[in-house]
C-alpha cells in the first residue's frame, strides 16, 4: 500500500471531510531532518507490511507545503512538530506522535 502526498489546502479540506467515513493518517515530514527521514522509513515499513485497510495514508512535506502543514495544526488544534504522525477520525485528531515515537510498532499498535 502506498501513501499519497497532499500539497494544497483543497486536498487537505477533502481529506478532513473524508475522515468522517475513513480514518486518515498523515505523516508531516521535513525533507531536511534526519529524525524525519527515520520516521518516513518507519511509515513506509508499516505500509509494506499488512496496514489497516480502513485508512487512507498521506504525506505532507512541511517545508514545501507550509500552508497545508500550518492549516492542519490549526484545524486539528495540534502543536506543529516534525516529524509528526496524526490519525484523524470524524474531522478531529484521534492520535498523534512525533519524533522518535513514529515507529512501525507504534503505528501498528494504534491502527491495527
Amino acid at each position: 500500500m502506498d501513501w499519497r502526498e497532499i500539497t494544497t489546502l483543497e486536498e487537505w479540506n477533502d481529506m478532513l471531510a473524508r475522515s468522517s467515513e475513513r480514518e486518515q493518517v498523515i505523516l508531516k515530514h521535513s525533507t531536511t531532518c534526519p529524525v524525519s527521514a527515520n520516521a518516513l522509513q518507519e511509515y513506509e515499513n508499516y505500509l509494506k507490511g499488512s496496514p489497516n485497510q480502513g485508512a487512507d495514508y498521506t504525506l505532507v512535506k512541511v517545508i514545501e507545503s507550509r500552508p497545508v502543514s500550518n492549516r492542519i495544526a490549526e484545524d486539528l488544534n495540534v502543536k506543529h512538530e516534525s516529524p509528526q504522525m496524526i490519525v484523524i477520525k470524524d474531522k478531529a485528531k484521534y492520535w498523534t506522535a512525533s519524533h522518535w515515537a513514529v515507529t512501525k510498532a507504534h503505528i501498528a499498535a494504534v491502527l491495527d
